[in-house]
C-alpha cells in the first residue's frame, strides 16, 4: 500500500499481510486488489482463490471475509474471485470464476456486511467489474461486467438489480473494463480495445491498441483520459471526447511509455485528471509512476 504526494516527490509504504481467518499462513493466489470508495466510508477489498476479504482502508482491521464455495471433489475448474466494483452509495460487487456476481450491502460502519443479492446473468468466469466513474447523475446505467469469452452485461443497481443490456463477446476475453459517460471502454486479449454505449450496445470505436493480451484500463473521468497496459511492454494513453448532439465517440492517442522486457499487469491513474499513472509487470517487485511534465 502506497501513499504519494501529488508531485511524487514524497511517499510512504506499507505491506498488508493478508491471510483467511482461523489460518496460519495463506496458501491462496490473491487475484485482485482495489479500493472501493462509498460516500460514507471507504474499504480495501481483496479477492482470492479462496474467498473475498474487505479491510478497513488503512488495511488495518479485517471486517469481513466471505468464503467461496469450493468442489468437494477436485475438478478441472478453477475457483476464484475476481472483478471488484462499488456501486451507487452501500454496494460492493464482485465476481467469482462460476460467472456470478456477489453483491455485499455495507454499512456506513462496522461489520455488519450481507451478502443481499447474487446475479447470475454471466455464464463463463467473471474478469473485471467497474461502476459508472464519471459521476453524473443522467448515466442510466450503473455497472458493467465482464467475462472469459468477452461477453458483458450492463447493469441498473438499486434494493434490486436490473440487466439493461448483454453485449455478445467474440470467444476473446474480455480482460479490462471501464463505464465513463454511458461509454463502455473494453480491453481484449488480442490487444483490441472496443467503446460501446452502454445501454444499446452500438460499437462507437474499435482501435488495434496493443500486439499482445491488455490486462488493464483505466480512467480519469475529470478529463476523459484512458490508460491501456499490456504484455506487449507499453503503456498508452487516450483522449475520449463525447459529442451526445451526434451520438458519437472519438479517440485520440496522447502518449506512450515502453517498460523495456516487462510483461504489464497492472496500471492506474493517480488522480481524476489523469495528472499521473503507476505501473507494474509480471515479476516486478516495483511500482513505476509517471508525472505529466
Amino acid at each position: 500500500m502506497v501513499s504519494a504526494s501529488w508531485d511524487g516527490l514524497n511517499y510512504s509504504h506499507r505491506q498488508l499481510q493478508s491471510k483467511e481467518p482461523n489460518v496460519a499462513t495463506s496458501t491462496s493466489l490473491i487475484m485482485q486488489a482495489s479500493f472501493c470508495v462509498l460516500p460514507s466510508r471507504e474499504l480495501l477489498v481483496v479477492t482470492s482463490q479462496k474467498g473475498i476479504q474487505m479491510y478497513e482502508s488503512d488495511g488495518s482491521i479485517m471486517v469481513y471475509w466471505h468464503a467461496l464455495d469450493l468442489p468437494e471433489t477436485p475438478t478441472t475448474q478453477a475457483v476464484f474471485a475476481r472483478g471488484i466494483s462499488a456501486v451507487w452509495d452501500n454496494y460492493i460487487c464482485v465476481g467469482v470464476s462460476s460467472g456470478s456476481i456477489l453483491v455485499f450491502d455495507i454499512p456506513s460502519k462496522g461489520s455488519n456486511i450481507t451478502l443481499s443479492e447474487v446475479l447470475e446473468e454471466h455464464k463463463d468466469s467473471i474478469t473485471d467489474m467497474a461502476s459508472e466513474c464519471s459521476g453524473s447523475q443522467e448515466c442510466i446505467a450503473d455497472m458493467v461486467s465482464a467475462d472469459d469469452v468477452g461477453s458483458m452485461c450492463v447493469w441498473k443497481a438499486g434494493e434490486e438489480f436490473h440487466l439493461l443490456n448483454k453485449i455478445s463477446g467474440f470467444d476473446m476475453t474480455c480482460s479490462s473494463v471501464k463505464l465513463w459517460k454511458g461509454t463502455v471502454a473494453a480491453g481484449y486479449g488480442t490487444g483490441q480495445i472496443r467503446l460501446y454505449e452502454a445501454v444499446t450496445g452500438i460499437l462507437h470505436v474499435e482501435i488495434n491498441a496493443h500486439a499482445r493480451w491488455i490486462n488493464s484500463l483505466d480512467i480519469a473521468p475529470f478529463s476523459g483520459l484512458l490508460l491501456s497496459a499490456a504484455e506487449d511492454s507499453l503503456v498508452r494513453v487516450w483522449h475520449m471526447s463525447l459529442t451526445p448532439e451526434t451520438n458519437s465517440v472519438e479517440v485520440a492517442h496522447l502518449h506512450n511509455e515502453c517498460v523495456t522486457d516487462t510483461q504489464i499487469c497492472g496500471a492506474r491513474f493517480c488522480d481524476d485528471d489523469g495528472f499521473a499513472f503507476a505501473v507494474t509487470g509480471y515479476d516486478l517487485s516495483e511500482i513505476i509512476r509517471y508525472t505529466q511534465t
